[in-house]
């Protein structure tokens, strides 16, 4: 597996495993191809890196990230679907810790409470539950 920073040029690449990633753990984000690409230039233009996961030249997964003052934030991490359970992911994240943010660095990544496979795989990675984020939507309960 290679590992490298993404550039702008990869934008549409980083944005066609992004719409796999929002199906994939059940999000409701509605937005089309081209307003993920234009969003990840954004991202990529500003304070966020990313980096794509590649065997043989084809992108297998990514990580996107920022460095906040008290910890690197995970805001989205991807494996192909045929790439997963191999032990991948996992390796990503160790090639991150030592060749992107430091061993010492906290990570913080936020995964939809429907999502089991992912809540799985996080804490087999060795995360722990840290926060729950509530939401209320439509009528008031009374």
């Amino acid at each position: 597996m290679d590992y490298r920073l993404a550039a702008p040029a990869d934008a549409a690449t980083l944005a066609e495993m992004n719409g796999h990633l929002i199906r994939d753990e059940g999000h409701r984000n509605p937005m089309t191809a081209a307003e993920l690409e234009a969003r990840m230039l954004r991202w990529l233009a500003g304070a966020y890196e990313a980096v794509l996961f590649e065997d043989a030249g084809r992108a297998v997964g990514y990580a996107l990230y920022r460095r906040d003052p008290d910890y690197v934030y995970l805001r989205q991490f991807f494996v192909r679907a045929e790439w997963r359970r191999r032990g991948m992911g996992r390796a990503a994240l160790a090639w991150l810790r030592e060749n992107r943010w430091g061993v010492q660095s906290r990570v913080r990544v936020e995964v939809l409470v429907g999502n089991a496979a992912g809540v799985a795989f996080w804490r087999a990675a060795g995360f722990r539950d840290y926060a729950i984020t509530l939401e209320w939507e439509g009528d008031p309960v009374g």
